[in-house]
């Protein structure tokens, strides 16, 4: 116990030193990116960029190095390499514990009742602040020198609902990007072994939980050894590679959805904590910083949920059946950061393409914010993409609409990897919650 508490202190340390350095020499390459271009040297900047940061698998990027690029995906591919095992075994063997129905019910519709609650909260929040700054014309922006987009990434939002069941066992398992379908497959696979009785799907589980063991260990030894230097190389490519030509124009959008994300993930869930939970919300922020550095970093749920799963059963005393059913499914279905952004976003593309929003539509804009948000893959830039969903639901389709979309796709990774700070502290928040009402949260643990 001391010794786990000691490596996690270790590993916050780390990661916060990676955190500072990483924004550090993002910044300084950012600065010296624009230095080099006004001066005429945008050559320099190329072989640097080359060396150092181009995405290697883009077009004309054949003899380009990409050092901290690589080095980031493949600590990614790492960490999303265990990701449909770890929701699959984990899920399964949380609902095939629980013997009594009513309590796989009641766990169950806490959860997704938190959920909800949470989604309630930020969506409400979000139409507030961004109906206030639209109707103060602060979001009537003109955009030039941006190709406008073509809009192939519309569908309906409702296609969420047909893929939760697979059509085959390996679509299930074949993508990251099918983690519904993997959520499902685990839940039937629990309920199922609970029908058949332990002595008849003894060999399953223990199959189901050495997995799951293998799964931890590795990822133990990927996070501890590997995170803060990711952390590292991922926030400085981040922010060297991201110039201000596309900034400008959207200022006020940065600033608003910034400052949004920021009064939900520091103000909005520790009043969750402290009045949901009934827990000392300063202790919650304390710890789960690693988890919001991490996710920041990667950008990425998916990526997060290893580190998010040791700590609200390690540092937060969330007893590992509700962890392990409340995490995984909350990194498919709870965006509360997805949310938040793409409902500013769409007021902001509807002032910059001349429409005129009303309360109504921003109630219409919110409920398919929450359900594109639940169909959002879990990992990086998805929810900018799916954003073109909401557009469509609403109209807002024209080519100012477009081009201000388009922008918003040039600028969103930094917003996006806040997005998911917000998002996987959703649902540490929802465990805890889920598990104090359970009495299954070992307050000593949270409170240690």
């Amino acid at each position: 116990m001391e010794k786990s508490k000691n490596s996690g202190t270790v590993l916050a340390k780390k990661m916060a030193v990676s955190l500072v350095c990483g924004l550090a020499a993002g910044l300084a390459f950012m600065i010296l990116r624009e230095k080099l271009i006004a001066s005429g040297n945008s050559g320099v900047w190329t072989t640097i960029n080359d060396l150092l940061f181009q995405d290697i698998t883009a077009e004309g990027a054949e003899r380009a190095f990409g050092i901290f690029y690589i080095i980031g995906q493949l600590f990614i591919k790492a960490l999303q390499l265990v990701i449909i095992p770890m929701v699959f075994t984990s899920i399964s063997l949380a609902i095939g514990g629980i013997s009594d129905a009513r309590t796989m019910g009641r766990i169950s519709a806490k959860t997704i009742g938190w959920f909800l609650l949470c989604s309630f909260f930020a969506l409400l929040l979000a139409g507030v602040v961004g109906y206030t700054t639209y109707s103060m014309g602060l979001f009537n922006t003109h955009i030039e020198g941006l190709t406008g987009a073509t809009g192939s990434t519309g569908s309906n939002p409702l296609n969420v609902v047909l893929n939760v069941i697979p059509s085959n066992i390996i679509t299930a398992f074949g993508s990251n990007n099918s983690v519904l379908s993997a959520v499902f497959l685990a839940v039937a696979t629990g309920l199922s072994m609970n029908v058949l009785g332990e002595s008849r799907t003894s060999t399953l589980r223990r199959l189901l939980g050495e997995v799951n063991d293998v799964v931890v260990v590795f990822l133990n030894f990927v996070v501890t050894k590997f995170a803060p230097f990711a952390v590292f190389v991922l926030l400085t490519r981040t922010f060297a590679i991201y110039g201000v030509d596309y900034l400008k124009p959207a200022l006020v959008y940065v600033v608003v959805t910034v400052v949004l994300l920021f009064v939900f993930l520091l103000v909005g869930y520790p009043l969750v904590v402290a009045l949901g939970a009934k827990q000392n919300p300063i202790m919650f922020m304390k710890k789960i910083a690693n988890v919001a550095v991490f996710g920041f970093s990667t950008s990425s749920s998916a990526a997060t949920l290893p580190l998010n799963m040791k700590v609200c059963t390690e540092d937060f005393g969330v007893d590992e059946t509700i962890a392990s059913f409340v995490l995984p499914l909350g990194m498919t279905i709870n965006m509360n950061g997805t949310a938040i952004m793409q409902v500013i976003a769409t007021v902001f593309i509807a002032g910059c393409a001349g429409y005129t929003v009303t309360p109504m539509q921003l109630v219409v804009v919110a409920l398919l914010a929450l359900i594109a948000s639940v169909g959002t893959p879990a990992a990086p830039g998805a929810g900018a993409v799916i954003l073109f969903t909401i557009l469509s639901g609403v109209g807002f389709v024209n080519d100012s609409a477009l081009l201000a979309y388009s922008l918003i796709l040039a600028i969103n990774r930094p917003i996006e990897m806040l997005v998911t700070s917000l998002n996987v502290v959703g649902d540490a928040v929802t465990s805890i919650c889920v598990a104090k009402s359970e009495g299954l949260l070992d307050e000593e643990k949270f409170n240690a």
